[in-house]
């Protein structure tokens, strides 16, 4: 059997569905646009220099579904969903995700993102398998705005994917090969894991690590 990684934001898809779900609430009118809008685009430059406090941003993202019931909160993300992730899955992003599939591979989905935004989001890949920053929750479904044990942010993604092959009875050296895909260097550690690295829809950064390891560049949105 081999084993295949997905990161998604940028990989599978072409938006950051994060920093696209707090747009959405901002359309919502969940928060004060000008002011919320600026601390989630400051925290995406964070994201992308690898310098993010992922508690932090937690919880400041999660701030507007912590005083939301369940069942509001789902209602928005199936609008979500709708208006914006479903019309951004590209054909050829579900094509690679089926030709893994079709060999016989061990998919799982890995992301910084956390999982109340990207459970559908995986759902809609047809991936059953999602290792994302899981939120820690309060009676009735409530969201505390902490994080649930290791997030899957930088090293920590080799943490819970690690955690996750133990799950099943696994080991990252049971696999004769092991593909991760990731567009982003804070992928670095587990794309470090992998025996087949490709940098998919590469940031700059990423791009010139790929080039000096000589790691196969894929530019699933060209």
């Amino acid at each position: 059997m081999n084993l295949c990684l997905f990161d998604l934001d940028h990989t599978l898809v072409p938006i950051d569905s994060d920093h696209a779900w707090g747009d959405f609430m901002v359309s919502l009118g969940w928060v004060d646009a000008d002011t919320f809008k600026a601390r989630n685009d400051a925290f995406y430059a964070d994201y992308q220099r690898g310098e993010l406090d992922i508690h932090a941003y937690v919880a400041f993202s999660t701030g507007p579904l912590q005083v939301r019931a369940p069942a509001e909160r789902d209602a928005a993300h199936a609008r979500y969903m709708q208006q914006v992730v479903e019309p951004a899955i590209r054909p050829e992003a579900r094509e690679l995700v089926e030709r893994h599939r079709n060999a016989g591979d061990l998919i799982a989905i890995v992301t910084a993102t956390n999982e109340f935004v990207t459970g559908p989001i995986a759902r809609a890949f047809g991936v059953d398998h999602l290792i994302a920053v899981r939120l820690q929750r309060g009676p009735g479904d409530t969201i505390s705005g902490r994080i649930d044990g290791v997030p899957s942010y930088q090293g920590g993604k080799v943490t819970r994917c690690t955690e996750w092959l133990a799950s099943l009875g696994h080991r990252w050296q049971d696999f004769d090969r092991v593909s991760v895909y990731s567009d982003s260097a804070n992928d670095l550690p587990l794309l470090e894991q992998a025996t087949d690295a490709v940098a998919t829809n590469p940031s700059p950064a990423l791009e010139r690590i790929a080039t000096e390891r000589g790691w196969r560049i894929l530019r699933l949105f060209a």
